[in-house]
């Protein structure tokens, strides 16, 4: 969605999106979320965990966190030194999920709203060792992987239409009645 520009839809509940997709014959048990939270610059970890916190109202729900690794690169121009962050093991807490879902007969269709190739590995061994499940590659805005395309059971190319009918309300009250809002540069 940043590709696009579309920071409105960032206020995404995740959830509803899901049950958005499926098919009136489907009946969603679980929605889980795999992320690392941003340190800085502060007022985008502030918005990440607004929006963290928003997901946790949700029922039927769970997050998965990876962490961000960072390393100095030097700037071959002018030496200055910055460093680069790099989301470490949300791909692994993905496959490992969905291994353990499968093997556990918690699912017969997963979604998977992911366009990283990495995730070819653990689909053609839950694909080989259970034919009768089926996973299907919802892919975000401005994403696609011809890898997922072939091994997946379908594809679903997520639009503004399905983004814009699973929005989260300005304002969410907590069960300890804290009220969450949208941050403005959402808006």
């Amino acid at each position: 969605m940043r590709q696009k520009g579309w920071k409105w839809f960032y206020w995404l509940n995740i959830q509803a999106l899901v049950k958005n997709i499926l098919k009136s014959h489907q009946i969603l048990v679980k929605t889980k979320y795999f992320t690392s939270v941003v340190n800085t610059p502060v007022d985008k970890h502030d918005r990440q965990i607004t929006f963290l916190e928003a997901l946790q109202t949700l029922s039927d729900f769970q997050l998965y966190y990876g962490h961000f690794l960072s390393h100095p690169n030097k700037c071959s121009n002018c030496g200055h030194v910055y460093h680069a962050y790099h989301e470490k093991m949300t791909d692994v807490n993905i496959a490992v999920e969905m291994m353990a879902d499968t093997f556990q007969d918690h699912l017969d269709t997963a979604l998977l709203l992911s366009a990283d190739s990495d995730l070819v590995g653990p689909i053609k061994t839950i694909k080989e060792l259970y034919s009768q499940k089926r996973i299907v590659v919802v892919f975000p805005p401005a994403r696609h992987s011809k890898a997922l395309s072939k091994i997946a059971d379908g594809c679903y190319f997520l639009g503004r239409d399905k983004l814009s009918k699973s929005l989260f309300p300005d304002k969410i009250v907590k069960a300890d009645g804290f009220v969450l809002e949208r941050p403005k540069k959402w808006r």
